[in-house]
């Protein structure tokens, strides 16, 4: 059984008094100075408040259950009243437990990135020219999810191929709770189907890897430029008719790290090296996030492996119109809506539940 009664009552009591502060602050005029600061306690004070309806409405219906039993106990009811007020009482129940279910998953800590942007890698795995296409596919998919959302993306550095597929592109998606969302699509994505290269009509299986990186503020992230080695080259590929003519092309190696950040797709060399540097502080604000994770002895796996076609977190098949997540077992036959019109929140949706439900599950006692 989850914590006892009291125990969830003095958690809501403290969000309840929080949710009054946040009121409080902002109805204060000098708030409005700071958007920053505005922005945030806005954020909190609509958090809060969704618990603090739903407290109420649990506060409601514990009492239409109490007022219901003293009309049964306090004098005789007899008959149809009687089962209807019996029926009433059960109803009520049932919808007590289920706010009360919804309360402790409310007052489950929230990961404090949910409210982030993201940076999306996508990177061919196992499969050569076949995972390139399914890399491009993904990336179509991505794009198509995050305007069903209302999210923006843009395209940060691409590396196509011939056939139009991608040994790596990475993108931003902006808007609010990208991250909360695009976090569960991290890992190794399989592909099972007849590649457009395959002349026999063999059914061959690629991958591809997918990493999400919240996007973290300038602060939060520290580079110095002693730590930075800028090179500049003329880029190649797509991009217009001058890409090729002027040293627009950027690559930046962080020197204490090794990682290294290109990006050619803008024909502006200035452009270029913001957005590289929009990836790499990314990168490195994800690894300073796995190393205090570390420290907390906590356990985590790779997001992406090593794109081996035996580690896998979702399938595609395109034979059977079927697509596979395998970390909770969900299985819809509609691929195309899946992976042409990023129809995903039927996955994400019963991913967030699943982890909801083992973290509860953790707090029983």
């Amino acid at each position: 059984m989850l914590p006892s009664h009291a125990d969830l009552e003095r958690r809501l009591a403290a969000v309840e008094e929080r949710y009054d502060e946040l009121t409080r602050r902002l109805a204060d005029p000098g708030l409005a100075s700071d958007p920053a600061e505005l922005r945030k306690v806005a954020q909190a004070h609509a958090r809060t408040g969704e618990i603090v309806e739903s407290w109420r409405e649990y506060r409601r219906v514990r009492e239409a259950i109490r007022e219901t039993r003293s009309l049964l106990e306090e004098g005789p009811v007899d008959g149809e009243l009687r089962e209807l007020a019996e029926a009433e009482i059960e109803a009520l129940e049932r919808r007590r437990e289920e706010i009360e279910r919804q309360l402790w998953i409310m007052l489950l800590p929230r990961d404090p990135h949910d409210d982030r942007s993201v940076i999306v890698e996508i990177r061919a795995g196992t499969g050569g020219e076949e995972a390139a296409l399914f890399a491009a596919d993904l990336f179509r998919m991505y794009t198509r999810y995050a305007e069903r959302r209302g999210w923006r993306t843009e395209l940060i550095a691409a590396n196509p191929t011939e056939l139009g597929g991608f040994k790596e592109v990475v993108f931003s998606v902006t808007g609010e709770g990208a991250f909360s969302r695009l976090k569960y699509e991290r890992g190794v994505h399989r592909v099972q189907r007849v590649p457009v290269t395959e002349a026999s009509g063999r059914i061959h299986t690629s991958t591809a890897t997918v990493a999400v990186l919240p996007e973290p503020e300038e602060v939060e992230v520290q580079i110095r430029p002693e730590e930075l080695e800028i090179d500049v080259f003329r880029a190649s590929g797509h991009g217009g008719q001058h890409v090729n003519t002027t040293d627009s092309a950027v690559r930046i190696t962080h020197k204490p790290t090794g990682i290294v950040v290109t990006c050619q797709d803008e024909r502006s060399q200035l452009k270029n090296r913001e957005r590289a540097m929009k990836v790499l502080r990314a990168r490195l604000y994800d690894m300073m996030l796995r190393d205090q994770e570390q420290r907390l002895a906590r356990e985590r796996r790779s997001q992406v492996g090593t794109g081996e076609r035996s580690e896998r977190i979702r399938t595609y098949n395109f034979p059977q119109n079927r697509v596979t997540d395998h970390r909770i077992g969900l299985t819809v036959h509609r691929l195309d809506a899946v992976l042409q019109e990023g129809d995903l929140d039927e996955f994400i949706d019963a991913l967030i539940l699943d982890e909801q439900s083992q973290r509860l599950a953790a707090m029983q006692v």
